[in-house]
């Protein structure tokens, strides 16, 4: 297999293994990722369908990478950008079927279990699509167009980011069904695990990737 068809490969396995780690986030009722807080959050208030609202609230990141591009005057990001839209709408529903088989976690020790599941199927993930360099994820598509626009390093845009869609989680949770809904220990869990889980997924494979994605 050729290096092209082969990146190609690891990333369509990576952002299965994503879907995957993020419906698992969801099934072990300790609280979400905060990237996916916002959609999760609505769905549980309102009963609609979380691949739908997760689609709704990806194509809104979407829009803002655009718009950023054109201010930036960085038109060939444009085209990554509206790729991702296709992406969004396989990778939701993706999340449909998942969370359609996988059951939800009632005993706590299970539940911490699946929330260790989780995590790593969502680093393991994310690193694998994202060292490809081919088309981001809206979640991490915007946290890098913010970067470029506000001039700030990735690291401290994830971290605002994050803030941010807990922010309007938590206000959707207290003013409309008045209790917090999607944001627990698991969410802070998930926030340390993940990029720990990412950084040594780079640490290992680390060769691997600069030779399959160097020409």
């Amino acid at each position: 297999m050729d290096k092209k068809r082969l990146q190609i490969l690891v990333y369509v396995v990576g952002m299965f293994i994503l879907a995957i780690g993020l419906t698992l986030n969801t099934k072990a009722n300790l609280g979400v990722s905060p990237i996916i807080s916002v959609p999760y959050s609505i769905s549980q208030i309102t009963g609609l369908n979380f691949g739908d609202l997760t689609f709704v609230v990806y194509a809104i990141f979407v829009v803002v990478q655009i718009i950023i591009h054109i201010r930036l005057k960085n038109h060939k990001r444009i085209v990554s950008d509206i790729l991702q839209l296709p992406l969004s709408l396989i990778f939701t529903r993706s999340l449909n079927i998942f969370s359609t088989y996988i059951p939800t976690a009632q005993n706590l020790g299970i539940r911490f279990i699946v929330l260790t599941l989780a995590i790593i199927c969502t680093g393991v993930g994310a690193a694998m699509s994202l060292s490809m360099q081919l088309v981001p994820n809206p979640g991490d598509g915007i946290v890098q167009s913010l970067a470029e626009g506000f001039n700030k390093s990735v690291g401290l845009t994830k971290n605002l980011f994050d803030c941010f869609n807990l922010c309007i989680t938590l206000c959707i949770s207290i003013f409309i069904a008045h209790q917090i809904v999607g944001v627990g220990i698991g969410t802070v869990i998930a926030v340390l695990g993940v990029g720990r889980v990412i950084a040594l997924f780079h640490h290992i494979f680390e060769y691997k990737i600069e030779e399959l994605i160097c020409e």
